[in-house]
């Protein structure tokens, strides 16, 4: 079996899909009023397909179960991070951060802005896990799909938070304007070295399950798991290194707005999904 095609397949369906979000928002952005909220309703049918992929390839030990298996997990997070983008469903604090805070403040308010998204992410999580577990199932590659999505969404918002030297702001949607002021510039950060550590250690376990996969299956699932580990950790890198990776997705998305402020943007790359 060729490892090339599962791999491509994972960098295609994360450039395109993270492209496809950002443009729904920003358009929404472009429409005003209701659109955002359109934008997470019409979306919905996403949600359908990712849960009932879902359940469909619990037991489903197969290739096609293991892109299923993946796929679903994808559409699910995929729905969640739009109606997060939209502002749809995101944290009971939408104001800035008002200057000179203590730390521990900081952190207070920074939770705030998106502790009502973070929660949905820890129940869906949770409940991919009991169900896999209830059912016995053979297929468990949508649960760690989403596993590997949240740990390094979570391990990404502390990085932003604690502070990194690269940070782009020009993808944010109009409903999130307020989360910048919750960055922090600096040259690096303690937990950093931790997070690339362990999303290598974790892309390189894939690996070992991959090589000891004895089914065409296994070796497709694993393969997506090492893929989309391996970009969230060059996601981590995108953070320090001056990689314009900004431009993957920029030509794709519709024009902003015009308005009459004119918005200082900080060199960087927006984090895909």
């Amino acid at each position: 079996m060729s490892f090339w095609t599962p791999a491509l397949f994972a960098l295609f369906v994360w450039w395109f899909s993270t492209g496809a979000i950002l443009w729904v928002v920003k358009s929404a952005d472009r429409n005003g009023g209701t659109a955002r909220y359109r934008a997470v309703l019409f979306g919905v049918p996403f949600l359908g397909l990712g849960i009932w992929g879902f359940w469909a390839s619990l037991h489903d030990t197969s290739v096609v179960g293991a892109y299923a298996g993946f796929l679903a997990a994808l559409a699910i997070w995929g729905w969640i991070e739009l109606a997060f983008l939209s502002g749809v469903i995101t944290g009971p604090n939408g104001a800035p951060l008002p200057a000179d805070r203590p730390e521990w403040e900081r952190f207070i308010r920074a939770w705030g802005t998106l502790a009502y998204h973070e929660m949905l992410l820890v129940a869906t999580l949770i409940a991919m896990f009991l169900i896999d577990w209830n059912l016995a199932a053979t297929n468990q590659f949508a649960t760690w799909t989403f596993a590997v999505l949240f740990f390094a969404r979570i391990s990404a918002k502390l990085n932003l938070f604690l502070g990194v030297p690269k940070i782009n702001i020009d993808f944010l949607p109009e409903a999130l304007s307020h989360l910048p002021s919750h960055f922090r510039y600096r040259t690096m950060n303690w937990l950093f070295p931790v997070s690339v550590s362990a999303l290598t250690f974790a892309a390189a376990c894939w690996l070992e399950r991959l090589y000891a996969a004895e089914t065409a299956g296994a070796q497709v699932g694993f393969t997506l798991l090492s893929a989309i580990t391996a970009l969230a950790l060059l996601e981590h890198w995108m953070m320090v290194l001056p990689i314009p990776d900004e431009k993957l997705w920029r030509w794709m998305l519709p024009a902003p707005k015009p308005t009459q402020k004119t918005t200082q943007h900080h060199q960087g790359g927006h984090h895909g999904l």
